[in-house]
C-alpha cells in the first residue's frame, strides 16, 4: 500500500515539474526570438496619434457649438477614448519602457489625465485577474454583482422580475455596457478618494479632477443643457460597450476554475483565456486583446509582438496537448450571451474544465 502511495506522489511530483518546465521552455524560445524586446517608436507614434485625436476633437466640439452634429464627435471621442485605454493598458504592463517608474507615470497620464480612469484602481483589479483568471473566488472580474458569472455569484433574485431578468441576463448583458462608462469612472473616484492604500493619490486626485473637470466644464460651456447631457450620455454609452464588447470574449464562457484548485502557469492562462481571429483590424479595434492567450502567457510584451509570437505559442500548445482556443468576434459573443444565460438559469456550468478537477483530485 505504502509502496502504491508512493509511486502515486512521485508521478504527481513528475508531472508538476513537466508542467512548471513547460512554460519556462517556451519562455526561453520566446526570449531568443527576440520578441520581449521594447517597441518605444511604436508607442510614442500611437502617443502622438492619439493626443493629435483628441485635441482634434475638441476643436470640432468648439467649433460644431449648438449642433446636434457633436453626437458624431461624442461617438468618435468613445472610439479615441477606447484606443487611449488600451494604451493606458499597455503602460501598466510595463510594456513601453524598461523602467517601471516611467511606465508608472505613463499610466497615470494616460489614463488619469487623458481618459479621467483611476490608474491605482485598475491595476490593483487587473493584476488580481491575471494571476487567476476565471479561478472563483479569486478574480474579481467574475465577482460582479449585476451579472451571475458563475453558480456561486450574484446571490438569488428575490422577486419573480429579478428571476425573470436573471434568467434572461446574457441578452441583457451587452444593453447593461451603456451604463459601463459611468461605472468605470466611479469605482475610479471612490477608490481615489477612499481610505484605502492607492499610490501617488495626490497625483491620481489631481489629474482626475483637471480631467473630468475640463472635460464637464467645456461641454457645458459650448452647448445647452440638453445637447450637452446627450453628449455624454452617447460618449459615455457607446465607451461603455467599446471597452465590454473588448474584454468579455477574452475569458467569459471559458472555464472556471474551482477555488482549491492548483494549475500550472501555461494551462492556468492559455486554457482560461480565448483569442479573436480577425487580422490587423481586429488587432487595431481590440487593442491587440484578441491576442488574449500570449496576453496572459507574456504580459509585459509589447503589442506588435503579439501576432509574432502567436503561431509560436500555437504551436507549443499543440506539442503539449493544451487546448488553444480561438474564435471570430461574433462567435465569442454567442458564446458569452448563452454561458450568462445558462448561468442565470442556476444550470451547471457547462464550461467546467475537466483538467482543473483532475488536478483537484490529484492534490
Amino acid at each position: 500500500m505504502d509502496a502504491t502511495m508512493d509511486a502515486t506522489n512521485t508521478r504527481v511530483r513528475d508531472a508538476a515539474r513537466r508542467q512548471v518546465s513547460d512554460f519556462t521552455e517556451l519562455a526561453e524560445r520566446v526570449q531568443s526570438a527576440g520578441l520581449m524586446r521594447r517597441r518605444y517608436g511604436y508607442y510614442w507614434t500611437r502617443f502622438v496619434v492619439l493626443t493629435g485625436l483628441l485635441a482634434g476633437l475638441v476643436a470640432a466640439v468648439v467649433l460644431i457649438g449648438h449642433s446636434w452634429w457633436q453626437l458624431a464627435v461624442a461617438a468618435a471621442l468613445a472610439l479615441v477614448l477606447g484606443q487611449v485605454m488600451f494604451l493606458g493598458h499597455d503602460a501598466a504592463h510595463r510594456q513601453i519602457f524598461a523602467s517601471g517608474r516611467w511606465n508608472d507615470w505613463a499610466s497615470l497620464v494616460i489614463a488619469n489625465l487623458y481618459a479621467g480612469m483611476s490608474y491605482g484602481w485598475w491595476q490593483h483589479k487587473h493584476s488580481r485577474h491575471h494571476a487567476k483568471p476565471n479561478q472563483i473566488g479569486a478574480d474579481p472580474d467574475v465577482e460582479i454583482k449585476a451579472i451571475r458569472f458563475h453558480h456561486e455569484s450574484g446571490g438569488e433574485p428575490r422577486t419573480r422580475l429579478g428571476a425573470w431578468l436573471r434568467a434572461r441576463q446574457g441578452w441583457l448583458f451587452f444593453p447593461l455596457l451603456l451604463l459601463e462608462g459611468i461605472s468605470l469612472h466611479a469605482s475610479g473616484i471612490r477608490t481615489i478618494f477612499g481610505r484605502g492604500a492607492v499610490k501617488r493619490r495626490g497625483v491620481e486626485i489631481a489629474f482626475v479632477t483637471v480631467r473630468l473637470g475640463a472635460y464637464l466644464g467645456l461641454v457645458f460651456a459650448v452647448m445647452p443643457v440638453g445637447l450637452a447631457l446627450a453628449f455624454l450620455g452617447v460618449q459615455l454609452g457607446l465607451f461603455g460597450v467599446y471597452m465590454g464588447a473588448v474584454f468579455a470574449p477574452n475569458h467569459k464562457g471559458m472555464p472556471l476554475v474551482p477555488r482549491d484548485a492548483r494549475i500550472d502557469f501555461l494551462r492556468r492562462q492559455v486554457l482560461m483565456s480565448r483569442n479573436v481571429r480577425g487580422g490587423r483590424v481586429m488587432d487595431l479595434a481590440m487593442g491587440g486583446l484578441n491576442y488574449q492567450v500570449e496576453h496572459h502567457l507574456f504580459p509585459s510584451m509589447a503589442r506588435p509582438h503579439l501576432r509574432r509570437v502567436q503561431p509560436m505559442v500555437k504551436a507549443f500548445c499543440a506539442e503539449r496537448g493544451v487546448t488553444y482556443t480561438e474564435t471570430t468576434l461574433l462567435q465569442s459573443w454567442g458564446i458569452v450571451v448563452r454561458h450568462l444565460n445558462k448561468v442565470g438559469l442556476a444550470a451547471r456550468d457547462p464550461f467546467q474544465c475537466p483538467l482543473t478537477l483532475d488536478l483537484r483530485s490529484a492534490r
